[in-house]
């Protein structure tokens, strides 16, 4: 038995991940930054990545990229979101590029560049219609000619984000517009762009039907690479494995019980009005693990028992005719939010390991 609760990080499975996955782009020419907040910069996930061949590392976390620059890994370092002001001296000092949206801030990223006797590179994110983080189009022209004067600023990318908050899918129409815009944008400005950055795991299913990628050069990839699939249909990607991270707890209860509370029933600990299914008697096995410690929802088991209901610190399953007892562990694979979670719950412990991925993945 190990400790729990815990998640096991299969480093074998994310670097097969990740060189299948550079090779698909790199046959279109296209270069991945692996983004590694859903893993919190682990140092070992990104050590893996850039032996796979990923030359940029992002994060959204300013921390995150110190811990990485302070492990003395040797990539380029770019911080996925535009910076709070009270960020600005430390993304001067650890990322080597930040992804920007407002004139003030990179106001003070120029100063603060001049101060330090560095040049901060800058990726400016627009506008596709996502409504998350963007210059609107029409606004970029007049935009970059202001940062063209800024001290110590030097525009290394365009770069947009589609699927993440509005769920907007980048299709081949959109990405067309986006690319037509960049190519624009250089002529207009003679600007070398290192980095067009087109989206994200979301990408997948345009790369591989389209005809012509455009001036994309760059994807930035998380999910994909961390857990085999693209994002805007949750589909498995082939060759790759789904199954590098699973998460670990332990049974602290197990009785035979009712499968409904009996007495007045009113909201629960999270403010919920639940109802219940009669399933009659049923083994209830209670895990010693909760919504505190991970996003409970994103859990399936990889038995047949079924998730009845979560609280602050236990989980309860139907068990099924399974006989669980106490001290009996219980596995679950996990979807982004779940793994996300549970890679930033101090409550869980982290096991990396290097089993052999030479096994066929699933094939989507």
């Amino acid at each position: 038995m190990g400790i729990n609760p815990r998640i096991e990080i299969n480093l074998e499975k994310i670097r097969h991940n990740a060189m299948i996955l550079k090779e698909l782009y790199g046959k279109q020419e296209i270069q991945i930054t692996g983004v590694v907040k859903g893993v919190v910069a682990s140092p070992k996930v990104a050590k893996v990545l850039i032996e796979s061949g990923i030359k940029s590392l992002a994060d959204s976390k300013i921390s995150n990229i110190e811990k990485m620059k302070k492990a003395k890994l040797k990539a380029t370092f770019i911080l996925l979101r535009t910076p709070a002001m009270s960020e600005v001296q430390k993304v001067v000092e650890y990322a080597d590029i930040s992804m920007n949206t407002e004139l003030e801030v990179i106001r003070a990223l120029s100063a603060e560049a001049v101060r330090q006797e560095k040049i901060h590179q800058i990726i400016l994110m627009v506008e596709m219609g996502d409504l998350r983080e963007g210059i609107m189009l029409k606004d970029v022209p007049a935009f970059i000619q202001q940062v063209l004067n800024m001290p110590c600023i030097q525009i290394a990318g365009i770069s947009t984000n589609l699927a993440c908050y509005g769920g907007v899918i980048p299709t081949e129409q959109k990405m067309h517009v986006f690319s037509s815009f960049v190519k624009n944008i250089k002529r207009k400005f003679a600007l070398r762009l290192p980095y067009v950055s087109g989206g994200n795991s979301a990408n997948y299913n345009w790369l591989m039907n389209t005809k012509d990628v455009g001036e994309v050069n760059n994807i930035r990839l998380g999910e994909s690479i961390l857990l085999g699939r693209e994002t805007v249909n949750g589909k498995l990607i082939p060759k790759l494995f789904s199954d590098a991270f699973c998460f670990i707890a332990e049974v602290i209860e197990s009785k035979l019980k009712p499968s409904v509370p009996f007495g007045t029933q009113g909201k629960n600990a999270f403010g919920e009005i639940v109802s219940f299914q009669d399933r009659g008697i049923i083994r209830r096995a209670i895990l010693g693990v909760g919504r505190q410690d991970i996003l409970v929802s994103g859990l399936t088991p990889l038995k047949i028992f079924d998730i009845l209901g979560s609280s602050s610190d236990h989980i309860i399953l139907d068990a099924k005719k399974i006989n669980l007892k106490p001290g009996d562990e219980v596995a679950f694979s996990l979807d982004y939010g779940a793994m996300l979670s549970a890679m930033t719950s101090p409550y869980v412990n982290k096991i990396f390991t290097f089993r052999d991925a030479k096994i066929s993945p699933e094939s989507g």
